[in-house]
């Protein structure tokens, strides 16, 4: 493979942005046949975006994890952290997975189990949307509710993570995956979600943008750079009141961006900047990218569009970005994109959020 290049930053030239251009559609072979659903995991396309931030001088790529067969960047974690169980033999056929999610990877595991003929047990809080764990129990998981968050932290993840360890007490030969620090949650972005974007790009990639969680996402891409020496930056997007990254523990009202306790996977990984994110900035990031590229992205996604344009005009003309498009909107149309509950929950009306708007698309603007 191509080792990164020698200059930084790459110049690229920045594609226009005439609303007359229309590309052509090159001619290309079928997808092939797969056998199952988890085949269709991965390969996902890489997506130049040339209307979010048209006068900020930079590339913007996007790679649409939305569109794995789960529905978000899960998918690839999922698969690889069940194989790795069933191969080693701590899972055995048949048996039970009992898991923490706020949401994405109970929809992945559900998924995943039922078509290796496993149970899954997911275990959420009152933060995950509706949507989520009706898709959870569609595919046939179990959904179990935490709804009062620990008595000592206050937070509702270390909550969630106490009543996983009571249900493998509970339930005979139960297996918890430990998304937080099994190796194979960031080997699955090393060898999949990096890989792709980099021998997509010729390894040539200046910034890639991704949120906290596990932080499974951030730490194998890191690993893959490492390897090939390429010089790419990372930028971490965290939730205002994390604790990762020497985040400041306090009340965060979107699901999936961010973590009350500090993950193993964290750990491993020192992002060159980390940028904090209200959930006002999540939900204008994630409607500006919805209404200027038609991608229908979920919180965390909102939180990358909003940090990368509060950074964009300030990298070296040229340069090319590529951030995670890490799951797709609708499970949150009736809270990112609901003007009622962003004002009865976030407190900011229209007005604010049209502002905020503005804000962000001039700071991304050279002119």
């Amino acid at each position: 493979m191509r080792p990164a290049h020698a200059e930084s930053p790459c110049v690229h030239p920045v594609p226009g942005t005439d609303a007359g251009h229309v590309d052509s559609i090159p001619a290309s072979a079928p997808p092939p046949v797969v056998d199952g659903v988890s085949a269709a995991v991965g390969n996902t396309p890489l997506v130049r975006l040339q209307h979010l931030f048209p006068d900020s001088g930079v590339e913007v790529l996007a790679k649409l994890e939305s569109v794995n067969p789960g529905g978000s960047t899960k998918d690839r974690p999922a698969l690889a952290m069940v194989r790795d169980a069933l191969a080693t033999g701590r899972l055995r056929p048949g048996g039970t997975v009992v898991e923490s999610s706020s949401g994405n990877l109970g929809v992945a595991l559900a998924r995943v189990c039922t078509a290796h003929g496993l149970r899954f047990v997911c275990v959420v809080d009152a933060r995950t949307n509706a949507t989520t764990v009706r898709t959870i129990e569609a595919l046939g998981g179990e959904v179990d509710l935490v709804s009062e968050p620990d008595p000592d932290t206050g937070d509702l993840l270390t909550a969630r993570l106490q009543r996983v360890q009571r249900l493998l007490v509970e339930i005979p030969g139960a297996v918890n995956l430990h998304q937080y620090g099994n190796p194979a949650n960031p080997g699955a972005h090393r060898d999949g979600t990096m890989r792709e974007i980099a021998e997509a790009l010729d390894h040539r990639l200046d910034l890639l943008a991704a949120a906290t969680s596990t932080v499974g996402t951030l730490a194998g891409c890191a690993a893959y750079l490492r390897a090939h020496r390429m010089d790419t930056r990372l930028l971490a997007v965290d939730a205002e009141g994390s604790v990762l990254f020497g985040g400041t523990a306090a009340p965060r009202p979107l699901p999936g961006l961010g973590a009350g306790v500090v993950t193993d996977h964290s750990r491993t990984v020192e992002p060159d900047a980390v940028h904090r994110v209200s959930g006002r900035d999540c939900v204008v990031g994630a409607r500006l990218l919805a209404r200027r590229e038609g991608i229908l992205a979920g919180a965390s996604t909102g939180g990358i569009v909003a940090a990368l344009g509060r950074t964009v005009a300030d990298l070296p003309e040229g340069s090319r970005v590529v951030f995670v498009v890490h799951d797709g909107g609708a499970p949150y149309l009736e809270t990112v994109y609901d003007d009622a509950w962003v004002a009865a929950t976030l407190e900011v009306d229209t007005a604010g959020l049209t502002a905020a708007t503005a804000a962000l698309q001039e700071a991304a603007s050279r002119a």
